[in-house]
């Protein structure tokens, strides 16, 4: 069955002539691109290295991007043009072909994925809905191919409650206050304990907010939910969190975002299926080896967000049935087998997405990683000792600034052993400062002269402004792939992720550590190259120069090549 996206009525439509001179405004997958042939500024970074992964046989979902210009100037009542939704409705007829399923059918539904993705990583700054073409009756079809209810209604009322905030305004906290009081109904705890039937029970209150809080009920024609929510996905550009992010690291206004439209694939279909992320070398030191953490049952927001703690990717006598590596063993090493061709194939350390859907692994995206200043200089070294590079790109690629941040100070031997609590080591460096538990406390703190630590179970994007007062942060919950983590890093930030001896507070504003209580405004001292967590100003020492820093310095006198910034 295939379902045109054109509108029956097309209000604001702009002229679609605009677009009949524009031929690769909607780019599929394997279109043909290489290395290096795909236009970053056009099809944002997610999208060009999907359409080239495609090319280079690395098993992606089928999909396709439409290019940033058709976005560009899209008001807050601007229909989607004409002209681009005809491309669309032939993408999508090309796209069914592909999977074998149809947008909107329902024996056999193709559900779709609408993603964000500008030329410059904005990690979590802009919106991406997932599930879309879910109603009352694809459901039913979704539980009847896959065999497993309660897999098809967690996907549905993902579906309600992602495109009811993105799309159509509904707070997200609402949709968790009605999750959380169904949980406590039932005596339960974790969502993973929830039945079918309790999704089933859960849909129509989620289905009724939408409803009181927008005054229209939530759209149940698939075609109408993609129409919107590749207009919502445009217009994320201009959201709050993604014009402070751009203030902040410089990025240009006009880029805009282009938009990623691929095929569903389920990390939530069962114990043989999971999501996860990992960074072909460790993002905080630089070591080579497979970095990141895989959830099973789950889909990829439950990992990023930093909600749920996840499990690593390889086998260890610390966790030998947990991981990745021993739940699935033939798609971890086919992760593996991919993720070098990735990092050979783009000439750099690569920050990856994966799902596993039924025992298939499908990579979502692979982008360059964001890594710490120690990382940054090992993983220029390493490179061109491996031959990927040559010495004088090594010297090239890093900014001197990485090397000054080598110097940051880390605590003593004496300080380490009165840690509170001890957390991932997500963003090297120690700092001291004022505890805070909320954005606004920490800007406030900041813009009156005081060194602030914030200080979160989680953080999230709209935490952006606090962490960019913050000279440090910690959270509770979350792995090396969480918000928190990547953007401290990419800020420079000393970082302690995952530290599960904490126990914050945030309306009351305290944070407790075993007998060890934090109040708003306390000096803490955190290690982001250890994990450390201490209370009080503590003592800190001055590492000396790796052997890494050292052949970088001597490559550059030798190359007669000045450093990046330089």
């Amino acid at each position: 069955m295939t379902m045109s996206i054109l509108p029956q009525t097309a209000p604001m439509l702009h002229p679609a002539a605009a677009f009949a001179a524009v031929p690769e405004l909607v780019v599929p997958f394997g279109a043909g691109l290489v290395h290096g042939g795909a236009d970053v500024e056009r099809l944002g970074n997610k999208g060009a290295r999907l359409v080239e992964m495609a090319a280079l046989g690395i098993p992606v979902p089928p999909g396709f991007v439409i290019a940033a210009e058709a976005g560009r100037g899209l008001g807050a009542e601007d229909a989607l043009p004409a002209g681009l939704l005809e491309r669309i409705d032939e993408a999508i007829l090309a796209l069914e072909r592909r999977a074998g399923a149809g947008f909107g059918d329902g024996d056999s539904p193709l559900l779709l994925s609408v993603r964000s993705g500008a030329a410059v990583s904005m990690p979590g700054m802009m919106d991406s809905i997932l599930n879309l073409g879910l109603n009352g009756r694809t459901v039913a079809g979704l539980a009847a191919t896959s065999g497993d209810e309660r897999f098809a209604y967690d996907c549905y009322r993902r579906l309600v409650q992602s495109f009811g905030c993105v799309v159509m305004g509904v707070p997200g906290h609402r949709f968790e206050a009605l999750l959380d009081e169904h949980k406590e109904e039932r005596g339960i705890q974790r969502d993973a304990d929830l039945t079918a039937e309790d999704w089933r029970l859960l849909l129509p209150r989620f289905l009724r907010l939408v409803e009181a809080r927008c005054g229209r009920p939530f759209p149940q024609d698939p075609a109408e939910q993609l129409r919107l929510a590749v207009a919502a996905v445009f217009r994320s550009w201009m959201n709050p969190r993604a014009v402070a992010f751009r203030a902040l690291h410089d990025v240009p206004e006009d880029l805009g975002t282009a938009v990623t439209v691929q095929a569903m694939v389920f990390g939530n279909r069962g114990p043989d299926s999971g999501t996860g992320v990992l960074f072909t070398r460790d993002p905080s030191t630089g070591a080579p080896g497979l970095c990141g953490e895989f959830l099973a049952d789950a889909q990829g927001e439950d990992v990023v967000s930093g909600t749920c703690d996840p499990d690593p990717l390889s086998a260890d006598r610390t966790n030998p049935g947990r991981s990745m590596e021993h739940r699935l063993p033939a798609a971890y090493a086919e992760l593996c087998a991919v993720a070098g061709r990735l990092e050979r194939a783009f000439g750099d350390m690569q920050d990856i997405e994966f799902t596993v859907d039924g025992g298939r692994l499908f990579i979502l995206q692979s982008r360059s990683g964001k890594r710490s200043s120690e990382a940054a200089v090992r993983i220029a070294v390493d490179m061109a000792e491996e031959g990927l590079i040559t010495r004088e790109e090594a010297v090239r690629r890093v900014d001197p600034q990485a090397l000054d941040e080598l110097l940051r100070p880390t605590l003593t031997a004496d300080a380490l052993a009165a840690a509170i609590a001890t957390g991932l080591p997500a963003s090297p460096g120690a700092a001291t400062g004022r505890a805070a538990f909320t954005t606004e406390e920490a800007v406030r703190l900041a813009r009156s002269g005081v060194p602030v630590i914030l200080c979160r179970p989680e953080t999230s994007p709209e935490d952006i402004h606090g962490m960019q007062a913050a000279v440090g942060i910690v959270t509770a919950r979350g792995g090396f792939t969480s918000h928190a983590a990547t953007v401290a890093r990419g800020m420079g930030r000393p970082c302690v992720c995952g530290a599960r001896g904490l126990r914050i507070d945030v309306e009351g504003g305290v944070m407790r550590a075993g007998e060890a209580t934090v109040r708003s405004g306390d000096l803490l001292t955190i290690d982001g190259s250890n994990g450390a967590v201490v209370l009080g100003a503590a003592a800190l020492r001055r590492p000396e120069p790796d052997g890494a820093t050292a052949r970088l310095l001597e490559w550059a006198r030798v190359c007669g090549v000045g450093l990046a910034a330089d």
